[in-house]
């Protein structure tokens, strides 16, 4: 009696663990979605790799302001600016895929990954969100400058090459390649005069130690007020905010340069969390808040959503391949 009683007890012990395992696995496939929904339960850390009150700075907390509506959850933007954008993509990189950090992802990560200035590979070391909005380049300089059109600074490189002067944001990044390519296509040769950011590059060229400004829209507010001079932008379009100023390409120069703004996470993020970030962004991408603001700023909404933002990234790979070899990138990063 004993023995069939131990017996029943193990039949009951084994069937009541293999009724445990097949309540454990029915959990599980619930579990990642019950995550899902419980996020976010608490604030969420944006990292923006420039510093505060810029252009990307500025759009950026519009994003979030719509973003943080739509999730329940504040969204506290913080400014790790440094080393063109790339301090603050590493700390989006190496941080934890829980969805409660994410940023900006600056588009120059393809480049500064192939050049060594950046440890990790754009096109697997994030997830992609959404892409939101692209900044508008420009070639400005003084009032007072001599030189009335872009032509005017073509004819004056090829009179003396390497005597014209401009400043950019830094060595290699959007602007410095712009220059270099408009350099290319035009057949001249001008003298690069790196600064440590935007706001630096202006103050240069408005003392006049430089001649031209190569930058996003930070010149927009003093062509408007009569202390600048906006020789040509590097858009498919004229700008709507200066309708008189031609692009680059339709002066005969085939060059077209925008630096399109990227929401994104570190690999390895839950795809339900995933998937929630990437319809908010969306929203919030298509806002008439951020829309408004991009339009303030002379920037222009280029919406993608997360899977064709990560494609865009790693076209944007390649055709990077070729820049750095045409320009011998490398070796001005070695000089620098």
């Amino acid at each position: 009696m004993k023995k069939n009683l131990r017996g029943l007890d193990r039949r009951q012990v084994l069937t009541g663990t293999l009724a445990s395992i097949a309540t454990l696995g029915t959990a599980s496939t619930w579990f990642k979605p019950a995550l899902a929904q419980a996020y976010p339960s608490r604030a969420i850390r944006f990292i923006c790799p420039w510093p505060a009150g810029g252009t990307a700075d500025t759009t950026m907390r519009a994003l979030c302001r719509v973003a943080s509506a739509e999730l329940g959850q504040p969204i506290a933007v913080e400014n790790r600016s440094g080393a063109a954008g790339m301090i603050g993509a590493a700390a989006i990189a190496t941080a934890q895929p829980d969805g409660y950090t994410i940023g900006q992802i600056p588009l120059s990560v393809t480049r500064f990954s192939q050049l060594g200035n950046f440890q990790h590979d754009p096109r697997t070391d994030f997830t992609f969100i959404a892409r939101t909005a692209g900044q508008t380049f420009g070639i400005a300089v003084r009032a007072d400058s001599p030189f009335k059109t872009i032509q005017e600074v073509v004819a004056a490189a090829k009179a003396k090459p390497d005597t014209v002067t401009y400043a950019t944001s830094g060595v290699a990044g959007q602007t410095h390649i712009g220059m270099e390519e408009f350099s290319y296509a035009a057949k001249i040769k001008m003298s690069h005069v790196p600064f440590k950011g935007g706001a630096d590059a202006l103050q240069g060229v408005l003392g006049g130690h430089v001649q031209i400004l190569a930058d996003s829209s930070s010149w927009a507010p003093l062509v408007r007020d009569g202390r600048m001079r906006l020789l040509a932008t590097w858009s498919e379009r004229r700008l709507a905010g200066f309708p008189a100023v031609p692009t680059l390409k339709e002066s005969g120069y085939n060059v077209v340069m925008q630096a399109p703004n990227g929401v994104g996470a570190p690999k390895g993020l839950d795809p339900a969390i995933t998937t929630k970030l990437r319809e908010v962004f969306r929203k919030a991408a298509l806002s008439a808040e951020h829309t408004d603001t991009c339009n303030r700023l002379d920037m222009v909404v280029m919406y993608l959503d997360g899977p064709d933002y990560q494609m865009f990234v790693a076209q944007n790979y390649e055709e990077e391949k070729v820049i750095i070899k045409r320009l011998k990138l490398k070796d001005l990063i070695g000089k620098s």
